[in-house]
């Protein structure tokens, strides 16, 4: 997956075109779409676009290497940049980073609070997102991306929490690379992930918390179990 932006004078459009959809998204469907957690390393590489229905309004899902197939997402990293690139009306991008590498962002006039937190929010802070999936083909590779629906300031415990809870989602999918789980198998057949690679990219984004060693960290505040770094 390159390492690319969306280029600036396609941004606002990609927006407003995105987010028109989504009313009747939910109208006709009926549901919205868990947010996936997903370590940003294995977002920027995805690039399997996929409907379930030939209905104009059906959800677009990005499926990732290890078979988390998303139409929204939770991600959770510090907000390093910010720059308003709208020409007479405010649109932000923005650059998220967690321990395994960076999400861009795009918020508009489509996406208020979104747009309001980011006018407010001074780098560098921890934040949480709560979004769309957005991707973009230029013609030489998809380009990932989130459109945001909120952006919370967090402290450091409530990231440290967001990395066990997305280490841990992200090795039970692991763990059904070359299952007949349905993602799991378009994953394979599509990707031929690596499950070392994965893992490895795990064990960097533990390695990262802040006040204790991922094997011993406290699992009142997240309703997580705890994960034992040398069975990774």
């Amino acid at each position: 997956m390159q390492d690319a932006e969306i280029p600036m004078e396609f941004a606002p459009r990609h927006a407003q075109i995105s987010e028109d959809t989504e009313p009747p998204i939910n109208r006709r469907f009926g549901r919205r779409e868990v947010a996936k957690r997903v370590f940003a390393k294995e977002y920027r590489e995805s690039n399997l676009t996929f409907k379930e229905s030939d209905d104009q309004y059906a959800p677009l899902y990005l499926l990732t290497p290890t078979g988390a197939k998303c139409n929204r997402v939770f991600i959770v990293g510090t907000l390093t940049e910010k720059e308003d690139i709208g020409a007479g009306a405010e649109f932000w991008r923005a650059r998220v980073v967690d321990p395994t590498g960076a999400f861009t962002i795009y918020a508009g006039q489509y996406q208020p609070e979104a747009t309001r937190a980011l006018a407010e929010i001074e780098p560098p802070q921890f934040v949480a997102v709560a979004g769309k999936v957005s991707v973009y083909d230029p013609g030489d590779g998809k380009i990932t991306s989130i459109r945001p629906e909120s952006i919370s300031v967090i402290d450091a415990e409530s990231r440290d929490i967001w990395i066990m809870e997305t280490a841990r989602h992200t090795l039970e999918r692991i763990s059904t690379i070359g299952s007949e789980d349905p993602d799991a198998k378009k994953a394979v057949e599509h990707y031929s992930p690596d499950r070392e690679y994965y893992k490895q990219m795990v064990l960097m984004a533990l390695m990262s918390m802040t006040d204790k060693p991922a094997e011993e960290k406290d699992s009142d505040k997240g309703g997580f179990d705890v994960i034992d770094l040398s069975k990774i």
